[in-house]
């Protein structure tokens, strides 16, 4: 029900919804604690094109949210897709895990050094994104990186 929903969210032009799953989400004084913790959040970040077409990252916009209201230091200057490739979700997963290699970049390494780093995603299918993007942050030697998704399919 929830993979539906963010599916709806993510490419049917219902950007608003991300209050929906923040606000579910902070509800939970548990999960609301434990995203207190870090010092940093960060969305796993699309590419120009996809931005273009969707109007909207649907983790940039979960991901400033949930930052607002923790108080933790949003940060979209670091991680960035630098190719546009196909999308995740039309394939298998060893062709995920391929498709994905060096999509990513680091940027302002400086910022992250030592920081308690969590990475926003929406939905956790093979972990092939989400690996990636933590491969790539952990060059700025970072305290730790920790994955936080909505759903996993």
């Amino acid at each position: 029900m929830i993979r539906k929903f963010l599916i709806h969210y993510k490419f049917n032009d219902q950007s608003y919804l991300y209050l929906t799953i923040v606000n579910f989400l902070l509800k939970n004084k548990k999960i609301f604690e434990i995203l207190k913790s870090y010092d940093t959040i960060i969305p796993v970040p699309i590419s120009k094109k996809r931005r273009k077409e969707r109007g909207y990252n649907q983790s940039e916009l979960i991901a400033r949210e949930i930052a607002k209201r923790t108080q933790i230091t949003y940060n979209n200057q670091c991680l960035f897709k630098t190719k546009n490739i196909v999308e995740q979700s039309k394939l298998n997963k060893e062709e995920r895990q391929k498709n994905i290699q060096g999509v990513y970049e680091i940027r302002n390494v400086q910022i992250l050094k030592n920081k308690k780093i969590l990475l926003v995603d929406d939905i956790y299918t093979t972990g092939s994104t989400a690996n990636e993007c933590c491969k790539i942050l952990s060059q700025a030697n970072p305290q730790k990186i920790d994955v936080f998704t909505i759903a996993k399919d």
